[in-house]
């Protein structure tokens, strides 16, 4: 039996936004797995994922299978590289059992997912796994629909930064041309701020997090008052541009 792992991008958080490949990638696995946070233990801690909630919307519970990761531990790197390794075991018999496998991940699984590295540690605890990714709307798209923002025109580049690579780099983005877009800022939501005045690009910034879900927030980064927000918030800093139409076309 051929063995198939297929990464399912199910988007920011909101049903609706689930492609119908993705929902038809869902519904051909014969398992779904979905990412866990670790508790204190290193066991499932029992909380359901964005991912998971987006899944149950398509596929029955009974298809769903839970596998723990290491995602919120940022200090034990021993710990975090033993969770992974046990995950990856965990899918290798999952494939080696039902053959084709599903892995869902919130935004796009080519984009700063977890599944790039589980496929690779898969692909070598099941040689001759075909490893397949479903594209998926990415929190950057959802958060411009939300709120107006323009995140390309004309020639524009576009730059993607995670800010858990430090608040220097963002602010080296914000420095050059075109629209910059932060990922995982929360924990930095003060440095954030400050490399927006600092650059100039905070009065038309915009931020959000847990989009498309009912404690959804989507805020002018001008707002940004140092207090904590949600991990995976995204913000948005649009280029600065002038009127009329004419560097655009």
């Amino acid at each position: 039996m051929s063995s198939h792992l297929v990464g399912v991008g199910v988007g920011p958080g909101d049903p609706e936004l689930v492609t119908v490949k993705g929902v038809n990638a869902l519904r051909a696995a014969e398992v779904v797995v979905v990412p866990v946070m670790a508790a204190s233990d290193g066991k499932d801690g029992g909380e359901r994922g964005r991912a998971e909630a987006t899944v149950l919307h398509y596929v029955g519970a009974e298809k769903v299978v839970r596998v723990v990761f290491a995602l919120n531990e940022r200090t034990d790197r021993a710990r975090r590289e033993a969770a992974w390794d046990a995950a990856g075991e965990r899918v290798a018999g999952l494939l080696r059992s039902h053959g084709r496998v599903a892995f869902a991940t919130i935004g796009d699984p080519n984009v700063y997912s977890t599944f790039t590295y589980l496929a690779q540690t898969v692909g070598e605890l099941v040689p001759g796994t075909v490893v397949e990714t479903v594209p998926g709307i990415t929190a950057m798209q959802d958060l411009a629909a939300r709120s107006g923002a323009v995140l390309t025109e004309g020639t524009e580049p576009l730059t993607l930064v995670p800010v858990t690579a430090g608040a220097a780099v963002l602010k080296d983005a914000l420095n050059g041309p075109g629209t910059v877009v932060a990922y995982k800022f929360g924990r930095q939501a003060t440095e954030v701020a400050e490399a927006l005045r600092e650059t100039g690009r905070l009065d038309d910034a915009v931020w959000g997090s847990a989009l498309g879900l009912p404690e959804e927030s989507v805020r002018a980064a001008a707002e940004l008052d140092g207090g904590p927000l949600p991990y995976l918030s995204t913000l948005i800093a649009p280029a600065r541009r002038e009127g009329g139409r004419g560097g655009k076309l």
